[in-house]
């Protein structure tokens, strides 16, 4: 008897080594031409649970933007880097992917939604209205370094309102964050509010308003570096250990909101423009019955440069670790980067990325698997016509129905079904047909209910959807 070895020189053999041969060369060359399927770091796929729970919170908040008579626009992800920097931080630019284009342009990716709409309105001044109420769901990236909550490529959903330089129109968007937010389930929330304008005040008496910029961006990290290092920095920058504590006894704020209002202003050098302001919008925040909600905090500064009036952050009592879920401001200066005439403005930002990883922590993300409320079984192929028919009908009566499309065994379907999410099935054999008939059964109960014309079996699943 033959061995198979290396030197023997059997006919059977060499065939069945030289066929081995060749399948391993084949699935080697198939594995070296493969490409790796993976995402860069800080970017995502949506499985559709995730996308459905994702869809359903923009649907709600589209409709609670349009609801307080907001339209919607969109803006290129691409814009000239000069556009987007021309009044941005050195570390914002850090941040920004930016690159030649092939036909030599230096562009860059949006980093927010709030640049580009300044571009916008300067573009389009003469066709827009005032005041204009925009909203802008749209992707924006960010280089920076990815964690909880935190991605290079996320979602924002922005509102903002130019062409009024009024209360009113400040606390259009504060009442507008509070309900866009209760609507999609995070109505246990605090929004902390301050102006800049009497914080500026404030340094000029001081004797540190040439400091401005970089103080704001201090002051801004108070949460994560803590008052002590705060200070240290701020003393740094002011060359002065008095001035370091005068601000820091500023930021400290009171027990209320009037209270606050009150050392804000004599810290100020007394009221203004600026205080009024505040005063005003805490009066239309008490007729409203939505004071609870709002703290007047001197902490908050927003770190971007181009807030000029209030500015605002968000925070959800239950697990305000994850940082401001929405924030914004007044921005009178900002679109004057691209036009000679001013155009007041004031907005506010949702980072819906952020939010619905607090929101997946705190338990309270509604997700589903699919949109469909039933599945129709194909029990008989000879009934495919039939099948169509009766989904045709129950769409029309308001059911998310499909048909399976091939007539495999009974479980094979439940079990696609069931790991769809689908909460009921539809059964139609030749008899049902006949007489116009089906029968809808409850996956997850498993009860049955039979002899059903297809208003009576719309009205069921209705009823236990």
């Amino acid at each position: 008897m033959c061995s198979v070895q290396s030197t023997c020189r059997c006919p059977r053999h060499t065939v069945i080594f030289l066929r081995f041969r060749r399948n391993i060369q084949y699935h080697t060359h198939i594995m070296e031409t493969l490409i790796q399927p993976r995402i860069l770091k800080g970017f995502r796929d949506f499985l559709p649970e995730a996308e459905i729970a994702r869809t359903a919170l923009i649907e709600k908040l589209t409709e609670t933007f349009r609801a307080f008579g907001f339209v919607p626009i969109d803006t290129p992800v691409l814009e000239y880097a000069d556009i987007l920097l021309r009044k941005s931080s050195g570390e914002t630019e850090k941040q920004v992917f930016r690159f030649t284009d092939n036909g030599g342009r230096d562009v860059a990716l949006r980093f927010d939604l709030t640049v580009p709409f300044a571009r916008f309105a300067a573009m389009h001044k003469d066709e827009l209205y005032v005041p204009f109420k925009r909203y802008h769901i749209a992707k924006v990236w960010r280089g920076e370094k990815p964690q909880a909550g935190r991605y290079r490529e996320f979602m924002q959903c922005d509102f903002d309102s130019v062409g009024s330089d009024s209360a009113a129109s400040d606390f259009d968007i504060l009442l507008l964050m509070k309900t866009a937010l209760a609507n999609i389930g995070a109505d246990a929330v605090t929004i902390r509010v301050n102006h800049r304008g009497v914080f500026n005040r404030f340094l000029s008496r001081i004797g540190a308003r040439e400091h401005s910029e970089e103080i704001l961006r201090t002051v801004d990290k108070l949460a994560k570096i803590g008052a002590d290092e705060v200070k240290a920095q701020l003393a740094a920058i002011t060359q002065s250990e008095q001035k370091a504590s005068d601000i820091l006894t500023y930021i400290a704020g009171g027990a209320r909101f009037s209270d606050t209002l009150a050392l804000m202003q004599e810290l100020a050098g007394g009221p203004a423009e600026d205080t009024q302001r505040l005063a005003e919008l805490y009066a239309m925040m008490r007729e409203t019955g939505i004071e609870q909600t709002f703290v007047l905090d001197p902490s908050i500064t927003r770190g971007l440069d181009y807030y000029t009036g209030i500015v605002y952050e968000t925070f959800l009592n239950d697990l305000p670790s994850i940082g401001s879920v929405c924030s914004g401001g007044r921005y009178d200066n900002l679109a004057g980067l691209y036009m000679k005439e001013k155009l007041s403005g004031v907005g506010s930002s949702i980072g819906l990325d952020r939010l619905i990883a607090a929101l997946e922590e705190l338990g309270s993300l509604k997700t589903k698997k699919s949109y469909l409320d039933a599945e129709i079984l194909c029990l008989d192929a000879s009934l495919a016509v039939h099948y169509q028919k009766t989904a045709a009908q129950l769409r029309a009566l308001g059911i998310s129905c499909e048909v399976f499309p091939d007539a495999k065994k009974t479980g094979q379907q439940y079990a696609y079904a069931e790991k769809k999410g689908i909460p009921y099935a539809v059964l139609i054999q030749k008899p049902d047909a006949e007489a116009d008939r089906m029968s809808v059964k409850s996956l997850e109960t498993r009860a049955q209910t039979d002899d059903l014309t297809a208003a009576e079996a719309a009205a069921l699943i209705r009823g236990g959807a």
